[in-house]
């Protein structure tokens, strides 16, 4: 098996996986803000079993620096997004799943970011599961610390992920270079091969006829 077929053997057990997986991913969310901008706070639950059917309402909870105890700032259940606290009056905006009830991302969008804003936000997926017989009630949470700042700097996960897609396209380009020398020097012995018969066949050709002429003249004799 050669390398490329090596290489697209890869590639498509990949997105096998990935396409086995679901389009369903839980990515943490980010958590540097920019002050007077807006920010995405992330949130995601996957459902495991697709073909089951389910509900869910979320509430957010925030808890500032400083403070012990968590506030509700947010919720959204089949009624549609409530703010619940008047710190984010207006503020804050549904940024999740849509048109469905089954909600997987409960991601919300704060307006206008504010130094206030930073601290620990809570979200939790109360979520209803409906089998044939019976429901089944899970509750879920996921924490983002968040940190306000002046500025905007890149984060260590952003940094790595370009690292890595660079060292991803030196690793290609070596193995490319890699292939282009084998294939050179395979193309390149097999000249050499074809070279060698070919010489080799002119000397027989040539010894034979030396050889019959040599007959001939004695024949003449």
């Amino acid at each position: 098996m050669t390398p490329i077929h090596v290489l697209l053997l890869f590639l498509s057990g990949t997105l096998f996986v990935h396409q086995c997986n679901g389009a369903c991913a839980e990515p943490d969310s980010d958590t540097e803000a920019v002050v007077g901008r807006g920010f995405k706070l992330g949130c995601i639950s996957c459902k495991r079993r697709s073909e089951v059917k389910a509900s869910a309402t979320v509430e957010w909870y925030f808890k500032a620096k400083g403070e012990v105890d968590f506030v509700q700032i947010y919720t959204f259940g089949e009624m549609g997004p409530t703010i619940e606290n008047e710190h984010f009056m207006d503020r804050l905006d549904w940024n999740g799943s849509k048109r469905s009830n089954d909600i997987q991302d409960a991601s919300i969008y704060i307006l206008n970011v504010t130094f206030n804003d930073s601290g620990t936000y809570r979200c939790f997926f109360n979520r209803i599961l409906t089998y044939e017989n019976y429901e089944f009630t899970t509750v879920v949470s996921k924490v983002v610390y968040l940190t306000v700042v002046d500025k905007a700097t890149r984060g260590t996960a952003s940094i790595v992920s370009e690292v890595m897609m660079y060292v991803s396209i030196i690793g290609l380009q070596v193995w490319l270079l890699i292939e282009m020398i084998y294939c050179y020097r395979k193309i390149a012995a097999a000249g050499e091969e074809a070279l060698r018969e070919a010489a080799n066949a002119e000397y027989l050709a040539i010894a034979s006829e030396s050889k019959d002429n040599c007959a001939g003249a004695q024949v003449g004799e």
